[in-house]
């Protein structure tokens, strides 16, 4: 949730500052910020949180 404060108070100064590139990388970070919280609050409490880690490849 402090990631998404961070990232709320940055969108915020790239509007203000008219950083137009900043402030669609900012949007979607904090759409994936808002995604994982979502997943926390659902998840039975001890339950698995999916971060979006990639898996493992074997190589053949």
């Amino acid at each position: 949730m402090e990631i998404r404060d961070k990232l709320v108070d940055r969108s915020a100064e790239a509007e203000r500052e008219g950083w137009l590139g900043e402030i669609v990388g900012l949007s979607v970070g904090l759409a994936d910020a808002e995604s994982k919280i979502s997943q926390m609050d659902t998840a039975p409490r001890g339950g698995l949180v999916n971060l979006g880690l990639p898996a493992l490849r074997v190589e053949r």
